[in-house]
């Protein structure tokens, strides 16, 4: 499902105009990516959480060079569905 059926879906669910539901959808990302990059996780109850992962320092090969590289530690963007979520996919997906 791309960004467009989800618009698609809003709008044939609310009665809203695709133009209205896009602007929101993207003003929810834009909100999310924002607190993400401020360290700041973002909790939305019965579907899951956004939150920032710390990645510890490690060494890495370059196979085709045969060369150690040093990774440094960094932060990553993650999701953690809730526990409703995920029993719901659970019991869906065959």
């Amino acid at each position: 499902m791309t960004k467009a059926d989800i618009v698609n879906e809003i709008s044939k669910s609310t009665g809203i105009e695709k133009v209205t539901v896009q602007k929101t959808v993207e003003a929810f990302m834009e909100t999310v990516k924002d607190s993400l990059s401020k360290n700041n996780n973002v909790y939305l109850r019965g579907f899951g959480s956004f939150i920032v992962k710390k990645r510890a320092k490690k060494t890495a090969r370059n196979i085709s060079k045969n060369t150690t590289i040093i990774i440094p530690e960094h932060f990553i963007p993650a999701f953690k569905p809730s526990k409703s979520f995920v029993n719901k996919v659970k019991t869906y997906v065959k």
